[in-house]
């Protein structure tokens, strides 16, 4: 395998595709927009500031190769042919997960095996179905893509984060929705129903320039190529900024509170958040320049009942219109009833997007 550029895939929330290309561009890739997620081409260097740097992607994959495989003897000759050792370590387990589609080769859990025995007799390393390095191989009109996936864990665990409420928003849909909003670190923002703290704390990384990445550990550091040197400067280098503004989250659940303050104080950004413990209807008007609420409420499967909850969108909307003027409002919910019932003057609600088997949207107004 040579350093020339090759393909990264961005796996993306499905329906956060957009502002995660908008993400990529930012950081200086050249994203094309594809099924499931985002392209850009790049070095084993782009591999790891990928996962160091981006907040919507889920995971990071490296195209390793492409070859044509009309049968399974075929598939068998090429892959030994693979040189699995320029990135695989033989004293290291590995996974295969394959996926067939409109080819001849249509049995994927017969793919995989072939796949799996070249690497074990050609390389000597074990197969093993908890394997953090995990090769995704995927036959589609013949053509046989082989993937690695560089990440391991999903990239919405920060590291940094103990204790999650009962419906956690993941860290990269929160980070993609508040992009959504408009949010560039400058503006203060207030979750009012914060449970976990997720999308203040990610607001105050945000602002303050810390890499997502910063705090876990990632496949690529198994593979035999990793640059230990390179990934020491490239995670040292981000400089942090303090925030211009403050974040704020409450919720009228103590524990939640007190949870959200463990996690701020974990990821490092506990001088910049501030969280209180009170209901809704008594919610105060920050201190400070209007910026944007962001809130995950209550909705659909997660609550069986759903009479109260019209009662509290309604409270939600008389809150937010007459204590935060001037405020930006964004619900996630997957009901527009909901939404509708707070009676605020929502634009056309975003993109449809997976959420825990649910289909959510972002509703979002301009300045109340």
């Amino acid at each position: 395998m040579t350093d020339d550029p090759f393909e990264i895939f961005l796996v993306a929330t499905p329906g956060l595709e957009a502002p995660l290309a908008a993400e990529a561009r930012d950081l200086g890739w050249a994203p094309e927009i594809g099924p499931g997620g985002v392209t850009i081409r790049g070095g084993w260097a782009d591999v790891r500031r990928a996962n160091l740097m981006l907040r919507g992607a889920t995971r990071v994959l490296a195209r390793i190769g492409q070859f044509r495989a009309l049968h399974l003897a075929q598939l068998d000759k090429r892959a030994r042919r693979f040189p699995w050792g320029d990135l695989l370590r033989p004293d290291l387990p590995v996974k295969v997960e394959a996926t067939c589609r409109a080819s001849r080769i249509y049995h994927a859990g017969a793919a995989a095996q072939r796949i799996e025995r070249a690497i074990t007799e050609e390389l000597g390393a074990p197969i093993a179905a908890d394997a953090g390095i995990v090769i995704k191989v995927r036959i589609e009109d013949d053509l046989v893509t082989i993937s690695l996936d560089t990440t391991g864990e999903s990239l919405h665990k920060r590291g940094h984060k103990q204790a999650v409420a009962k419906a956690p928003m993941r860290e990269t849909m929160a980070a993609m929705f508040l992009r959504e909003m408009g949010f560039d670190g400058s503006q203060p923002v207030l979750d009012p129903m914060c449970g976990s703290g997720t999308f203040v704390i990610e607001a105050a990384e945000i602002a303050a320039g810390l890499a997502p990445g910063r705090s876990r550990g990632f496949a690529f550091e198994s593979l035999s190529n990793f640059d230990a040197a390179d990934w020491r400067n490239m995670r040292d280098m981000g400089a942090v900024r303090t925030p211009p503004v403050q974040f704020f989250g409450s919720d009228r659940d103590a524990g939640a509170v007190r949870m959200s303050a463990a996690n701020a104080e974990r990821a490092g950004v506990a001088d910049w958040t501030r969280f209180a413990c009170h209901p809704l209807a008594d919610l105060p008007r920050p201190d400070g320049p209007a910026g944007m609420v962001i809130v995950n409420p209550p909705y659909g499967a997660r609550v069986g009942n759903k009479g109260p909850l019209f009662g509290l969108h309604t409270v939600m909307g008389e809150v937010f219109r007459d204590r935060l003027s001037g405020w930006r409002v964004g619900i996630v919910t997957s009901e527009a009833g909901l939404a509708r019932a707070t009676g605020l003057p929502f634009q056309a609600p975003g993109p449809i997007v997976a959420h825990g088997g649910l289909k959510v949207r972002l509703w979002q107004t301009g300045p109340l």
